[in-house]
């Protein structure tokens, strides 16, 4: 506990990593606040998965993903897709990447990957992902992560 509260004053942005669940044809997805990017060239980023998830397993059989840069007002929408269990997109408004992703409407840009490479680190694998589209969605604020809350940057 002491660990998690010390990082907990480092603050992160959210991301929504997203796709098309290649057995049910249904869009799914998980939270994820250890996002960073890792090379320019070439594009590369990396994100961090418990190996408790129940949803990765079905996000990596899918070909490409989106990581959803998440807004200040989608904190409900981070809430839902951090749930164990259940329709993850239930209620939420969506349209495709190039590739067929879910990009979550609201969310600030979107980042269309494949999976490049895993790494298991403890309690978590770290995905490193090569980026192939990614665009800018909407203006706004981010939906910041500091101290096991979320907020907003009000710079």
């Amino acid at each position: 506990m002491r660990f998690r509260n010390i990082l907990g004053r480092f603050a992160t942005g959210v991301v929504a990593i997203t796709a098309i669940d290649p057995e049910t044809g249904r869009p799914t997805g998980l939270a994820a606040n250890s996002f960073t990017s890792v090379s320019l060239d070439p594009a590369l980023v990396s994100f961090c998965v418990a190996h408790t998830s129940s949803t990765w397993p079905r996000l990596r059989g899918a070909d490409r993903h989106c990581v959803n840069i998440l807004s200040a007002p989608q904190r409900e929408v981070c809430l839902q897709l951090a749930t164990k269990g259940g329709d993850k997109f239930a209620g939420l408004d969506w349209t495709e990447s190039p590739g067929g992703s879910p990009v979550i409407d609201g969310a600030l840009a979107w980042l269309e990957c494949s999976v490049e490479a895993e790494y298991v680190a403890g309690d978590h694998v770290i995905v490193v992902a090569q980026v192939h589209q990614l665009d800018k969605h909407h203006d706004g604020d981010p939906l910041v992560f500091y101290k096991g809350a979320y907020g907003r940057f009000d710079g």
